[in-house]
């Protein structure tokens, strides 16, 4: 996530706006919805292989 974090507020708007233009305003809460559980199903992953290893080295 460190890459997000140097976009800032004005990038932040030009995505949006990309991706209302993109998408349109009716498919944006379909679209949040898929990234967010997206991302949730990432860190899970990501959150059992770092403990698999620490519990590897132990």
């Amino acid at each position: 996530m460190g890459s997000f974090a140097n976009i800032g507020i004005p990038g932040l708007i030009l995505i949006i706006v990309i991706l209302l233009l993109l998408f349109g305003p009716s498919k944006l809460p379909e679209l949040g919805k898929a990234i967010g559980q997206t991302l949730k199903e990432f860190r899970n992953s990501t959150k059992e292989v770092i403990d698999s290893n620490q519990n590897e080295k132990q």
